[in-house]
């Protein structure tokens, strides 16, 4: 071994304990900060040789360590997932379309104007957010919304009113 490399390695071992403690306090999760520590010391080990005060190896690590947890929350995925210790109650799933009714729909999307047909399929088939799709159009949220909006509006005029539900007819019924 090197003697970096032996440097690097008596400093992780003796401070492991108190950067997981430090990165469980950031992020609230032991497993999120056992990633959080990894990642830190792996680019304390490439920035090792640039590192002049080796006595300020704690507050680099901790300053990595802050900057990667705050970079987390900026990715959208963290905004998508997060952890519990209870499973959620499931949705009712939503209601499938077989291939052909699939195949109906697209024919209908791909009759929409270009802009709207590019904010439905961003937002719908991709999942992306109105700020997503605005900055992959090049346009603002608002124009993101009322394309998205105008689009729908002509997609339900083409498909038709939606099929009546049983409690629907059984109100009607009623009155």
């Amino acid at each position: 071994m090197t003697d970096v490399t032996e440097e690097f390695s008596s400093y992780a071992a003796a401070r492991q304990k108190a950067l997981l403690r430090t990165a469980f306090l950031l992020t609230g999760d032991y497993h999120a900060a056992e990633d959080l520590v990894q990642i830190a010391l792996a680019r304390t080990y490439l920035a090792w040789n640039k590192i002049r005060d080796k006595g300020a190896l704690d507050a680099f690590v901790r300053r990595t360590m802050i900057n990667e947890h705050s970079s987390w929350w900026r990715r959208a995925w963290r905004r998508l997932e997060h952890t519990t210790d209870t499973l959620p109650e499931r949705p009712d799933p939503p209601p499938t379309l077989d291939q052909s009714e699939r195949d109906e729909v697209w024919e209908l999307v791909c009759t929409l104007p270009p802009r709207q047909r590019a904010a439905v399929v961003l937002r719908y088939y991709e999942g992306l957010s109105e700020l997503e799709t605005a900055a992959a159009l090049d346009c603002s949220v608002g124009t993101v919304k009322s394309q998205t909006s105008r689009a729908l509006a002509t997609l339900r005029g083409r498909l038709g009113p939606p099929p009546a539900s049983t409690s629907t007819v059984a109100e009607e019924g009623a009155r």
